[in-house]
């Protein structure tokens, strides 16, 4: 049976209990070995009309699906952003640190928001575990208040529309990035690792845009 669409049934609920504007943010690129860790983000308020229909979570639609709603949900959105932590920041600061650090690049790109719901069972975006690392330049954002939700990205449709956003953007990435790299099939994979990735591994080792501090041993 397909899963019921997602809905702005529990960001209408914080804009009535008083918040002006909320932003629903999700990430793509976690698992993969090579590339940008990837996170959209997708403000909506109290004037804000129900979603493009057909929008899922990212993960349950085709890519021609994403991309032929992506420009849809950006007219839609009250505002909108997209943020990415390189292959070379996720080495030099951590996986977690840079979806934070993408995080806060998509916030200070968009209008103020004073609630956030985070797909996902963890506040990845509220602090660093390395605090100094707010001393080195990252982006000088306040964070909004966080509120956690699991399967965000099946029920809420700002945060639905932030992992297509999300998705879409990452994905033309390594699209181009395959261009530079193109024994790896990025173009296929993504950056993921999947038999092709892994053979290509074996045959020509890591590339400036694989996860270097990573365990890729069991990729290749």
């Amino acid at each position: 049976m397909p899963s019921a669409p997602p809905t702005l049934r529990r960001e209408r609920a914080i804009v009535r209990r008083g918040a002006q504007l909320v932003a629903g943010i999700d990430e793509v690129g976690r698992g993969a070995i090579a590339g940008p860790v990837t996170v959209g983000l997708v403000v909506v308020g109290s004037a804000t009309n129900t979603a493009p229909l057909g929008l899922r979570d990212s993960k349950l639609l085709s890519a021609a699906r994403r991309e032929s709603l992506a420009p849809l949900l950006k007219k839609w959105a009250h505002c909108w952003a997209v943020g990415h932590a390189s292959a070379a920041e996720i080495d030099s600061w951590g996986i977690n640190n840079c979806l934070r650090l993408a995080g806060l690049r998509a916030l200070q790109e968009c209008c103020d928001v004073s609630d956030v719901i985070l797909d996902g069972s963890h506040d990845w975006l509220s602090a660093s575990t390395r605090p100094e690392l707010d001393l080195i330049g990252w982006p000088d954002v306040v964070v909004p208040r966080v509120r956690i939700l699991v399967k965000a990205d099946q029920s809420c449709s700002s945060v639905a529309a932030a992992s297509v956003l999300a998705k879409v953007s990452r994905d033309q990435i390594m699209a181009e990035k395959h261009h530079s790299f193109p024994a790896y099939a990025w173009d296929a994979n993504k950056g993921y690792g999947t038999p092709a990735h892994s053979s290509a591994l074996r045959r020509h080792g890591l590339s400036e845009e694989h996860r270097q501090s990573w365990d890729l041993s069991a990729n290749k």
